[in-house]
C-alpha cells in the first residue's frame, strides 16, 4: 500500500470533465493561491463557462477552454503540473495515459477506470514513464475511517479473520445512479466498480491486504421497467423535464430546482443532448441494484459484502472479527428521506456535498474476547462525505490560507494507481462472476500480480 505524500501539490492545473463533481476541485483550486487553474477541457462549452463563473466569484482569472478533441493540444501548450480527471468513468484512461507520458501529476476520481484492458494501459504507462497517479478515494479521509484503521493497526482485535460489510444507498442517492449515465454498465462498470470501489478500497486499506478471489451474485431487483411495474412505483415518462407524470414522482429529479444542476445540465443540454434526469424505471438500464459478494484476501481474511441501492435509509455497517475480539462500525448518513416534487427544492439530491438533513449517528464499538462492549471515541467531522473531501484536499494541496488544516494521525491515506487497480479489481471480478456464476481469481483476471 502506498505511503502518504508529504509535499503539497502546487502550480498550474487543468481539469478535464466539468460536471458537478468537478466543482469541488474548481473551488479548492480557486481558494489556494499556490494553485492556478489554467485550463478546462470538456465536450460541453457551457459547462466550462459555469466553472469559469466559479473562478470569477473567487476573484481568479478564467481558465482557457479546450474541446475534448483538443486535449492533447492542451497538454502540449499549457505547461501543466497537475491534471484532475473527472470525466465519465470509461474515458479516464484517455486522459490519464497521455498526461502520465508527459510527466504530469494526475489526480483522478474513482474508479480509476472501468475494465481490465484500460486498467492495464494505465499501470503500464505509470511503470514505463515513472509516472504518478493519485486516485481520489475521499472515504479514506473520513475521521471515522481513520479510527477504524487505527484500532485494527494497534492490534486491539488481534489478527483480523473475517469482515462483514453492508452498504445501503437510499431512494434519493441510490436512485441517482439510475437517472444518469451510470445506469449503463459499459460507461460506469456498474455499481460494483463505480460505487463499491470506495468500499473495497476501504477494506484493503483497513486490513492492509490484497484481494485474491471473488464470487458474486447481482440483479436489477428494484429499478427498471419490469420491477417498477411489480412494485407500483413506475411512472410513464422518459425524463423528468417537461413531464407531467414526473411532477409527483418521488424518484424524479427536477434540475431547475437546484441552481448548480440547472446551470450544468438543464441549461447546457442543448449542446450535447445529455439528460441528467432520466426515469429510473426505464427499460434501458444495464446495471444491478442489489449485489452480494464474497471476497478472499491474500492474508486469509474472508469478506461478505452486500450493496443495496433502494433503501429507506442510507449508511453502512461493517464488522471485523479478530482472534482477540470484534470491532463494529455503524454510520447512518440519513435516517430517512422525504419525497420531493417539482418546485419543492432540490436540497440533498446531490450526495456528499454536505451532511444530510436527517443525518443519523456514527458509532464504533470494540469488544474483546471475554469482555464487555466499549465505545471507541473518535473525532466528529462535518462537510462533504463526512469531512473526507476537506481532509483529502488539504492533504493534496495544503489548507486554505487562514484555515486550520484537516489533519489525520495516519500517514498512509494517499492512494496510488495500484490501490486504484486493487479496488476496482474486486468489482470487475464480481461483474465477471455475475455473468459466469463462477469464482474469479483476480490475478487471472488482470493477467498480473499487483
Amino acid at each position: 500500500m502506498s505511503a502518504q505524500n508529504k509535499a503539497k501539490l502546487s502550480g498550474r492545473v487543468a481539469i478535464v470533465g466539468t460536471g458537478h463533481r468537478a466543482r469541488l476541485y474548481t473551488h479548492s483550486i480557486a481558494t489556494r493561491p499556490s494553485l492556478e487553474l489554467v485550463a478546462l477541457c470538456d465536450t460541453n462549452p457551457d459547462r466550462m463557462d459555469h466553472h469559469n463563473g466559479l473562478l470569477k466569484e473567487h476573484g481568479r482569472p478564467e481558465a482557457k477552454k479546450y474541446a475534448a478533441e483538443d486535449f492533447n493540444k492542451m497538454l502540449d501548450t499549457e505547461n501543466l503540473d497537475i491534471l484532475v480527471v473527472t470525466t465519465i468513468d470509461f474515458t479516464h484512461d484517455l486522459y490519464i495515459v497521455p498526461a502520465v507520458k508527459k510527466g504530469i501529476k494526475v489526480l483522478t476520481e474513482k474508479p480509476m477506470t472501468t475494465d481490465v484492458e484500460k486498467c492495464k494501459k494505465i499501470l503500464s504507462a505509470v511503470e514505463e514513464n515513472n509516472g504518478s497517479v493519485q486516485v481520489l478515494f475521499n472515504y479514506r479521509y473520513n475521521p471515522v475511517h481513520w479510527k477504524v484503521a487505527e484500532v485494527i493497526a494497534e492490534g486491539k482485535i488481534g489478527n483480523v479473520k473475517s469482515v462483514h460489510f453492508e452498504w445501503l444507498l437510499d431512494t434519493v442517492h441510490g436512485a441517482d445512479y439510475f437517472r444518469r449515465w451510470h445506469r449503463y454498465k459499459n460507461k460506469s462498470g456498474g455499481l460494483m466498480v463505480h460505487k463499491s470501489s470506495h468500499h473495497f478500497d476501504l477494506v484493503n486499506f483497513w486490513i492492509q491486504s490484497k484481494p485474491a478471489s471473488v464470487f458474486g451474485m447481482g440483479a436489477l431487483s428494484f429499478y427498471g421497467t419490469e420491477q417498477g411495474k411489480k412494485s407500483g412505483w413506475a411512472r410513464d415518462y422518459d425524463r423528468a423535464r417537461g413531464s407531467k407524470a414526473a411532477e409527483d414522482d418521488p424518484f424524479a429529479i427536477h434540475l431547475e430546482d437546484d441552481q448548480g444542476l440547472k446551470a450544468l445540465y438543464h441549461d447546457a443540454e442543448h449542446v450535447d443532448n445529455y439528460h441528467r434526469d432520466m426515469n429510473v424505471f426505464a427499460d434501458d438500464i444495464t446495471i444491478e441494484d442489489d449485489m452480494s459478494v464474497l471476497v478472499h484476501y491474500e492474508s486469509g481474511v474472508n469478506m461478505t459484502y452486500h450493496l443495496t441501492a433502494y433503501s429507506p435509509w442510507e449508511g453502512y455497517r461493517v464488522m471485523f472479527n479478530g482472534d482477540q475480539g470484534r470491532l463494529e462500525v455503524e454510520c447512518i448518513e440519513s435516517t430517512h428521506r422525504v419525497p420531493s416534487k417539482k418546485g419543492g427544492g432540490a436540497e440533498g439530491v446531490v450526495h456528499g456535498e454536505k451532511a444530510l438533513k436527517n443525518e443519523g449517528h456514527n458509532k464504533i464499538t470494540l469488544q474483546k474476547l471475554w469482555g464487555e462492549k466499549e465505545d471507541v471515541p473518535f473525532v466528529w467531522a462535518t462537510g462533504g462525505h463526512g469531512g473526507g473531501d476537506e481532509a483529502m484536499l488539504d492533504q493534496i494541496f495544503g489548507p486554505v490560507p487562514g484555515q486550520e488544516e484537516h489533519k489525520s494521525p495516519i500517514n498512509r491515506l494517499s492512494a496510488d494507481q495500484t490501490d486504484g487497480a486493487l479496488a476496482m479489481a474486486v468489482g470487475l471480478a464480481a461483474n465477471e462472476s455475475f455473468k459466469t456464476g463462477k469464482l474469479v481469481e483476480i490475478k487471472e483476471l488482470l493477467g498480473r500480480q499487483l
